[in-house]
């Protein structure tokens, strides 16, 4: 580790011991130097496959990926989750996706809601399971419907849920409403052997309201926390993921997702605490050519 790194770690260190102080003492938390916007691990993936083998040799879990399947390494696409998100996807993309997936031995597809089915269809007999967003990007929806959002995606097939908390409700400092919605959608989950993993879309909160965040996730009986839907103002940080890992402890996943750009930037999320990464790059991995299936 250089000199600039370690005084990094040290710094996001104090940080998050202050944060955690003040939050316990019912007073401000220090404000964190700004950290740039750390975005997008498929994409690094797609550009330079030997940096990510460092990367999983370094302990990430999952790492997501929106290129063509056929560039990449047999040895990486177990780590990899095979995403769409994007509005515009048609039923023929999904359908190459998975098609993808069950191919190259993909660790997961995540889809929205309304393709559960189909991907679940397509990959019936593979080992690749579907995961799903609920309530997804703004966390808006009520938690009766984001309960029932979940238990359908499961219905149809899906094996993992990325909710979106009530970002409003939390800044509101409505906390008991926040471990409510968490709540309900990790009962829909966990009745069933599937996971639960909240997103608090870390760029609208203060470090606070992410510390608190992140007590309701565990509170509330979630798999994982993970810091960013990818359509807010900005997405993982060092710091961000650090202090969710230092909230939630070492049981719980944390995954860094949104605005990933280098090797460098998933090296450090990944000592920082993360044991996935989640990001959309549309580019190969071999060649380096843009492309891909689109934003998450």
């Amino acid at each position: 580790m250089t000199e600039t790194s370690q005084q990094r770690n040290d710094l996001v260190e104090t940080i998050t011991r202050e944060v955690l102080a003040a939050l316990g003492a019912g007073g401000a938390p220090t404000t964190a130097p700004g950290d740039p916007c750390a975005s997008c691990v498929a994409g690094c993936a797609a550009r330079c496959s030997t940096k990510v083998r460092d990367i999983v040799a370094g302990g990430a879990s999952r790492v997501e990926y929106h290129g063509h399947a056929a560039d990449v390494p047999g040895d990486l696409a177990r780590y990899i989750d095979h995403t769409l998100l994007r509005p515009d996807a048609t039923a023929a993309d999904i359908d190459r996706l998975c098609a993808e997936a069950a191919e190259h031995r993909f660790a997961a597809v995540c889809i929205n809601p309304t393709w559960v089915r189909r991907a679940a269809e397509n990959l019936r007999g593979t080992d690749v399971p579907v995961a799903s967003v609920i309530g997804f990007p703004f966390g808006a929806a009520t938690s009766e419907v984001k309960a029932l959002e979940a238990r359908r995606a499961i219905r149809d097939g899906a094996r993992e849920i990325d909710m979106v908390i009530n970002i409003g409700a939390l800044r509101s400092g409505m906390f008991d409403v926040v471990r409510e919605d968490i709540a309900r959608v990790s009962d829909a989950c966990h009745e069933a052997g599937a996971a639960n993993k909240v997103i608090i879309e870390a760029a609208l909160l203060t470090d606070e309201e992410k510390v608190i965040a992140c007590q309701l996730a565990r509170q509330a009986k979630a798999d994982m926390v993970k810091t960013s839907t990818g359509y807010a103002s900005g997405g993982a940080t060092v710091f961000d993921v650090a202090l969710m890992r230092e909230t939630v402890g070492p049981r719980m996943g944390v995954k860094a997702a949104g605005g990933i750009r280098t090797a460098e930037d998933v090296a450090e999320m990944i000592a920082a605490g993360a044991t996935r990464i989640g990001a959309s790059a549309g580019v190969t991995i071999v060649t380096g050519a843009k492309g891909g299936h689109g934003t998450y």
